[in-house]
């Protein structure tokens, strides 16, 4: 048995969301997915932020995904990003060894991100227990009659009287769940972290989970998840046109994309005309002005920058108003150079970018018939639709 937990105690949560979900359908992870225009991972950091006990919050993501939830969490708090393994053990390890190398904490909440609905309570009930013991985890008693199944068929009643469902959160002493980590035999896999803590010889304490916490796993659980929390939105349209001229001694870059040429575009940041139509169409559908209010052409900072830093700030800028960006459509408008070769590289830098699925980004072309300015190759021009999804109140 432990003291009490002090006023000074650091509780920390790891949140593991480095799973791929290829269980829940459909091309992105499931914790990247959106749910009432929000995605997975960011409604399970809210969860755990909004708790006045929890003091900083790490997350363990897939090799790679580090950009994606970056994206998809804006402006909130995150200690650390942590590279996971190939599976759930190995990735909490990883988590657990670098909040160790980052100082270590007291409590760790070790939370799986695909449970993003996390009342208050579960957490005051885990911690308060933690007063008492090593490790806690919130469950549910099995309700349904269970029997085994024999060649198909019905075999004996299993009694349910002592079975439940175990849930996260799941909370620990954070030097004890780091040490019996260390200690698990790597031939055995462990389906949770209390299983690992009880084979080190601790007891884990019960305590009241929630309905609410329900694992998302299936197509169908997002649909039912989506019934629970949706509320009323709102489609949000908005149109951005931009216009560079095209100069010598400049890179022409594109959609974010380099692009070979014997002449760029000129302008205050590197001139990139297709991601300013798109950053004008988001935030005309914010109704927030245009690039030239939040980026002044007047202000030295911005000379030489980066196209994708606006486009970037407006997708935070959506994520702020838990707003979905829906759908985005370009369209570059010159003589030279061809698009066509450089399309697919530009859709999926956007994408990337707007931390959206492919198939959300349409690039296309078009020349004016060698009329007016872009018909004489002396610029090029771009413009660009967003459809957006807000909260209707929003």
């Amino acid at each position: 048995m432990r003291a009490a937990m002090t006023a000074s105690s650091k509780t920390v949560a790891l949140l593991v969301a480095a799973g791929q979900g290829s269980r829940a359908g459909g091309d992105n992870p499931k914790q990247f997915r959106p749910i009432a225009g929000k995605a997975v991972l960011a409604h399970a950091h809210d969860a755990l932020a909004a708790h006045d006990g929890i003091d900083a919050i790490h997350v363990v993501l897939g090799d790679g995904q580090e950009d994606t939830a970056r994206a998809l969490l804006g402006s909130r708090a995150i200690a650390s990003f942590v590279t996971g393994a190939d599976s759930r053990r190995g990735s909490v390890r990883a988590g657990l060894e670098a909040i160790a190398a980052a100082g270590g904490a007291d409590i760790i909440l070790i939370h799986d991100a695909a449970r993003p609905f996390l009342p208050g309570a579960v957490i005051d009930r885990l911690l308060g227990a933690l007063e008492q013991c090593h490790g806690s985890i919130p469950t549910l008693p099995v309700a349904d009659t269970l029997v085994r199944g024999v060649d198909g068929a019905m075999g004996d009643n299993v009694d349910r009287a002592h079975l439940y469902r175990v849930q996260t959160p799941q909370a620990f002493r954070f030097d004890t769940i780091l040490a019996a980590h260390r200690a698990w035999d790597d031939a055995q896999e462990a389906t949770d972290d209390a299983q690992i803590l009880k084979g080190w010889g601790h007891d884990v304490i019960l305590v009241q989970g929630d309905e609410r916490l329900e694992k998302l796993t299936y197509k169908q659980d997002f649909a039912r998840a989506e019934a629970q929390v949706a509320t009323p939105r709102t489609m949000r349209v908005g149109m951005g046109y931009d216009v560079h001229r095209l100069a010598p001694n400049e890179e022409l870059w594109l959609g974010g994309v380099l692009v070979p040429h014997d002449r760029g575009l000129a302008g205050h940041s590197d001139a990139d005309v297709a991601l300013h139509a798109i950053v004008d169409a988001m935030l005309g559908a914010l109704a927030e002005g245009d690039i030239g209010s939040h980026f002044p052409p007047s202000d030295p900072q911005w000379r030489g920058a980066s196209s994708d830093r606006f486009l970037a700030y407006a997708r935070d800028r959506v994520t702020a108003r838990d707003g979905l960006i829906e759908h985005v459509d370009l369209t570059i408008i010159c003589e030279a150079p061809k698009i066509g070769p450089h399309r697919d590289a530009m859709r999926a830098r956007i994408a990337g970018i707007l931390a959206v699925p492919l198939d959300r980004v349409s690039v296309k072309a078009t020349t004016t018939e060698r009329l007016g300015f872009a018909g004489r190759r002396e610029g090029i021009a771009a413009q660009a639709v967003a459809t957006l999804s807000l909260p209707a109140l929003s």
